[in-house]
């Protein structure tokens, strides 16, 4: 994007890419079919230790002006729960856009550039399999450490620190949350349940489905609240949303007397979830044998369902860096170090991270779009 956005202004536009493939990342994006933005793009859905940092990109080029660009290449895409926009064939189709837009600007791209070296004197100096090449400006744009070749791992903040400008603390982002080995032992049989939920973990929530694995908890809720879990956080999981469970429990006993409280669960939830959580003999027992203060306990199970996440699975199965190139070392109108004139940083690489759903290729476009009208 900030390839084509220079090519428009007559730049002489060079684009490395470590990879044989361009925008991998984006072919891999929404299961093949690229969440390409967000209806209800919002600065508040974006994390940064400067809150305001991206206001200004997001407002400049937001999710209706990549939308025109989509519909100019006559790509066709639908909307999904929570304003999320995709491409109805192929995340193929976007990395052919963004192809033809820089053939038809004249940008060039090397692929497979091998490991570079940067430089600057009065030029920056960059070097590929040893061939030199010199610029003005320099615009890293290299993502985060998910989904990275390991020749490629962490380049982009190795860069910004051999210039001198700070990194804020990395850490995966949006990933799946492993069990301590207790619990483990209590719910890798539940591997394949999803259960629409709300997930809570400093002062965060996320209503969306959760889903159990072999080793923790994934889906989308899950994805959410990780950027905010930090080590040692208990996040709180309401299991029946729309639901007061202790309610339902007194009003069955009210009504169907006789019914066994499992019976009741079973009807709400996935039984083999049911039996994971549940370990009292009241499960067992019909409701009416069953006393309100212990109602409450068994709902608030199920209600206020509390976990201790062991950790993350780490930047192999994130789908973003949280942390980057710190925003205090950069310009939000241009996206320009402060201290290096002509260097740029855009896109992951820069501490702005987004919620699950689009966002974070949003800021990608309008980091991109921004930069490009500067370098």
């Amino acid at each position: 994007m900030c390839a084509i956005e220079a090519g428009k202004r007559d730049k002489k536009v060079l684009v490395f890419d470590h990879s044989d493939k361009v925008g991998e990342k984006i072919l891999l994006s929404g299961g093949g079919c690229c969440n390409f933005t967000n209806l209800h793009l919002n600065s508040s859905q974006y994390l940064s230790q400067n809150n305001h940092f991206c206001i200004s990109a997001l407002k400049r080029f937001n999710q209706y002006d990549i939308l025109s660009m989509i519909q100019k290449h006559g790509i066709s895409y639908h909307e999904r729960e929570l304003g999320r926009l995709f491409t109805n064939r192929s995340s193929q189709d976007i990395v052919n856009m963004l192809l033809k837009e820089c053939r038809e600007n004249n940008v060039t791209i090397i692929r497979e550039c091998g490991t570079l070296t940067v430089k600057k004197s009065d030029l920056f100096l960059v070097r590929s399999k040893n061939r030199p090449f010199s610029s003005e400006s320099l615009v890293i744009a290299t993502g985060g450490m998910s989904f990275q070749e390991k020749e490629a791992l962490g380049f982009g903040y190795n860069i910004a620190r051999e210039f001198g400008i700070n990194v804020t603390n990395l850490h995966p982002g949006l990933v799946p949350l492993t069990y301590s080995a207790e619990d483990l032992k209590v719910f890798k049989e539940l591997a394949g349940i999803f259960v629409d939920s709300t997930v809570t973990c400093n002062m965060m929530s996320f209503r969306e489905n959760i889903l159990f694995t072999h080793r923790g908890l994934s889906g989308p809720a899950i994805l959410q609240i990780s950027s905010y879990w930090k080590g040692g956080d208990i996040i709180n999981i309401n299991l029946a949303p729309d639901l007061d469970l202790f309610e339902l429990l007194k009003q069955r006993k009210h009504e169907n007397p006789k019914t066994v409280i499992k019976t009741i669960l079973c009807e709400l939830l996935p039984k083999r979830l049911i039996e994971a959580l549940c370990k009292t003999p009241c499960e067992n027992k019909p409701v009416c044998n069953v006393t309100d203060r212990e109602l409450k306990d068994i709902a608030h199970l199920f209600n206020n369902w509390e976990i201790q996440p062991n950790g993350t699975e780490g930047y192999r199965t994130a789908e973003v860096t949280a942390g980057g190139v710190d925003t205090k070392e950069l310009s939000s109108k241009t996206l320009e170090s402060r201290k290096i004139k002509g260097l740029y940083f855009i896109g992951e690489v820069v501490d702005v991270t987004g919620h699950l759903g689009g966002y974070n290729l949003q800021w990608a476009w309008s980091s991109g779009y921004c930069a490009g009208q500067f370098v």
